[in-house]
């Protein structure tokens, strides 16, 4: 298995500066990579406190391989819905030359309703949008002179600059939230998957994957190259009480957060998303407890962690886990001993 952090905020101007959160983050990115963690990633969320001091992974990615040397770098997702496919490509091209072919691209749909009416896009058009701006990009970063008449976007021939440092473009992820059908394209397009386990039933996600690698193997694409990223809150302390009591709050003030911003699914619909309109009271009715005890979320002492990673390893194979240690508004120092005991204590347990 591998491990690398998820750097999602959740405060908001009121509660922590920008400027702060992002001199706080960089840090952890410099301590991944002495600790040893595979990566680190960031998120693309835009106006509210879930994910807005994150509008452009890019610009942090950017600035986190100037700090560091070997930890890869991952959008964790960009939204080519909101992007023209050109300046996207061009953006990450010019990310994975400044960090020397460290960058691992993760393409999403988005799902907040208010994000799409801000940016004037039909939530209609979310799959067909994400569809077409993941394939303009694989095509401007693997080949010249590229023609493109899509659905939403013309342009060319034109050839993109910088051209890629990894050839003949760097590992692309998507995400996927619910829908086998997203994994089962994934896996037969040759690309990593991005998902979130907690929102889900086990069998629910032990299916997906298993759409997902039958279309991988189908379509003969390397096994060693597969890779699928799982994403878990993880708070950790020397004390499982203690670790619990403030895990707890922490993921009890980014619940309250996230409930805000997905409050506009109350009074939207939409055939790309089915079922979302739950989501709202599924967001309402988080028990943290529950999630505990069903290891949705790496909370507890190192060895009560550590057996929850072995859980996950048996439900899901040797998958890479991205560990959000910046839940709610909790101070950085508890961020470095999160990162500290699962380095120290977990890590070694499961790296190869």
């Amino acid at each position: 298995m591998r491990f690398g952090i998820n750097l999602f905020p959740t405060v908001s101007p009121a509660e922590k500066p920008a400027a702060q959160h992002f001199d706080e983050c960089l840090r952890l990115a410099e301590l991944a990579e002495e600790l040893g963690y595979d990566h680190v990633k960031t998120v693309e969320h835009h106006f509210t406190p879930y994910g807005g001091y994150s509008p452009d992974p890019v610009t942090f990615l950017a600035a986190a391989a100037a700090r560091t040397s070997t930890i890869r770098l991952v959008t964790g997702a960009v939204i080519p819905a909101f992007t023209h496919p050109a300046q996207l490509a061009g953006k990450l091209a010019m990310l994975d030359n400044i960090s020397h072919g460290r960058l691992s691209v993760g393409f999403g749909r988005a799902f907040l309703p208010d994000e799409f009416e801000a940016f004037q896009v039909c939530i209609d058009e979310s799959r067909s949008r994400f569809t077409e701006g993941v394939e303009a990009c694989r095509r401007l970063w693997s080949e010249q002179d590229v023609v493109w008449d899509g659905q939403y976007h013309k342009f060319g021939p034109v050839t993109l600059l910088p051209r890629p440092f990894q050839r003949p473009h760097p590992p692309m992820l998507v995400a996927t939230a619910r829908t086998p059908e997203s994994c089962e394209a994934a896996g037969a397009a040759g690309y990593g998957l991005m998902m979130v386990p907690s929102i889900n039933k086990v069998d629910q996600v032990q299916h997906m994957l298993d759409v997902y690698r039958t279309a991988w193997d189908a379509a003969g694409h390397d096994p060693s190259t597969q890779d699928v990223h799982m994403s878990y809150t993880c708070y950790l302390a020397e004390d499982d009480r203690e670790a619990r009591r403030l895990g707890g709050k922490y993921s009890r003030h980014t619940n309250a957060v996230m409930a805000r911003a997905v409050a506009a699914w109350s009074r939207t619909s939409s055939a790309d998303y089915r079922g979302y309109r739950q989501v709202v009271e599924k967001v309402r009715t988080s028990d943290f407890d529950k999630q505990v005890a069903g290891s949705k979320v790496l909370v507890g002492g190192p060895d009560e962690v550590a057996e929850k990673v072995a859980t996950i390893r048996g439900w899901f194979g040797d998958v890479t886990l991205s560990l959000q240690v910046i839940s709610g508004n909790q101070p950085v120092a508890e961020s470095i001993r999160t990162m500290r005991l699962f380095a120290d204590h977990v890590l070694p347990r499961f790296s190869a």
